[in-house]
This record gives C-alpha cells, sequence and structure tokens, in this order.
C-alpha cells in the first residue's frame, strides 16, 4: 500500500466561525499586537489579519516588509518587530484556551482500504500485526507534511465521528488506519488527524506527548504542509 502524489497532502481546514470567535476572545483578553508570523502558524495571514483587525486588534506582527506592504493595501497595520502581546493560544483556538475551539481543523482522505488476517502485517518494518481480522484505510498525510513518524501505532485519527488508531510505520505521503470493527468505509471518506469539533478536536495536545513537541510547532508545520481551504 503507497502512494506518493501530490493528491497524498492533507487539508488545513480555516473554520469561519470559530476564528471569528478566536479573534474576538484574544482581543477582548487584553493585548493590541496579534502574532501572524510563519504565515498565521499555517492558518494563512490574510484572514487571520482581517479576523484580528476586526476584532480590534492595532497591528499585526508578520515576518518581512513585503507582507506589511501587502497588508497596507487592504487598511491593515502591520509591523516586523516588535513582541505580540495578544495570546496566540487564544487567537488560534488552541488547547488551554479558555475553551476557543480550534480554528484549523487538519484532515486527510480515505484512499483504499484492505482487509487484513490475523498476523498480516503493514507498512515499513511490520511493526504492526493485526491480533484479529480487521480492515485498514490508506489515508492521507505522512512525516513529509508533518504528520510524525512517532504517531504510528500511538496515536489516533477520527473517521465516521470516531477515533481510529494510526498502525505501523507512518510513511512519506500517507499513513495506515486501523478501522477496527467499523463498516466498510469508502474511499474519499474525510479523516481528521486534529482540529473540528469532534473527538479529534484536541488531538494535539496527544501528538506533543507523543513528540516532545508542542502544540503550537505542530500546528504551524502541518498546516504549512497542507492544502489550505475553508468551512463553516
Amino acid at each position: 500500500m503507497c502512494e506518493t502524489s501530490s493528491s497524498s497532502r492533507p487539508r488545513a481546514l480555516i473554520s469561519r466561525s470559530a476564528l471569528a470567535t478566536a479573534a474576538a476572545a484574544a482581543v477582548a483578553a487584553g493585548g493590541t499586537v496579534a502574532d501572524l508570523r510563519r504565515d498565521a502558524w499555517g492558518h494563512g495571514i490574510g484572514a487571520v489579519a482581517r479576523a484580528a483587525t476586526v476584532a480590534g486588534a492595532g497591528a499585526v506582527r508578520v515576518d518581512s516588509a513585503e507582507q506589511v506592504e501587502a497588508l497596507a493595501q487592504d487598511g491593515i497595520v502591520a509591523v516586523t518587530t516588535g513582541e505580540p502581546d495578544i495570546d496566540p493560544r487564544l487567537l488560534y483556538g488552541l488547547a488551554g484556551s479558555s475553551n476557543t475551539a480550534p480554528v484549523l481543523r487538519l484532515a486527510g482522505r480515505v484512499l483504499s482500504t484492505k482487509p487484513l488476517k490475523t498476523g498480516d502485517a503493514v507498512s515499513y518494518g511490520y511493526t504492526f500485526r493485526a491480533e484479529a481480522p480487521t480492515t485498514v484505510a490508506l489515508v492521507t498525510g505522512g512525516y513529509a507534511q508533518g504528520i510524525m513518524r512517532a504517531l504510528g501505532n500511538r496515536a489516533e485519527v477520527e473517521i465516521d465521528g470516531r477515533l481510529r488508531p494510526i498502525v505501523g510505520r507512518v510513511a512519506m505521503d500517507v499513513c495506515v488506519v486501523d478501522l477496527q470493527d467499523a463498516a466498510i468505509t469508502a474511499a474519499g471518506t474525510e479523516a481528521t488527524y486534529f482540529g473540528g469539533s469532534g473527538p479529534a478536536a484536541r488531538a494535539l495536545t496527544r501528538w506533543s506527548e507523543i513528540t516532545g513537541l508542542g502544540d503550537a510547532e505542530l500546528l504551524a508545520v502541518t498546516a504549512a504542509h497542507a492544502d489550505r481551504g475553508w468551512e463553516a
């Protein structure tokens, strides 16, 4: 089971409603400058800058003079120096941010499914062998997109409203997910790695525990290597 085409990129889906709510909460909590460095932590500078400004932020911190000029054309004040003082965890809806919802949802899709017999193994090195007959799904997203190899056999993704384990080693552009007792899942079915309003909403916290990296780091890296889109 392998997949190497560009269609393997997961999607970073920004919630318009969550962004507006989070920006309002972040500005209300205090501060005047929002942190939009590294492409707004992978969320996209333009949209976050507009949301923060509408919520009352006085300026946004960006990485380059070119970004300052581009935002100025939209009437948004941007700077490249100074320390942002609006809480970024609130702005992006990260865990521990007064229960604001995640602004970004990282989602892959099922490419194919395969039945396994007891003892069958998957992925490189065969670090997972089925203990009973099951069905696994090949899901877009791998370590080239920031879905760390350490997550194999330890983390889960949300499919059809339930968390399902990532099994075997995470490959470059895909991972394998054990569907367990689920009905056969169709190709094209969405798989949520983290974010949204379902059981994977705070999965970044688990990722952080597994990898030893901060949830903000993991968010920025994965979002930067995904195809960006929008949802309500």
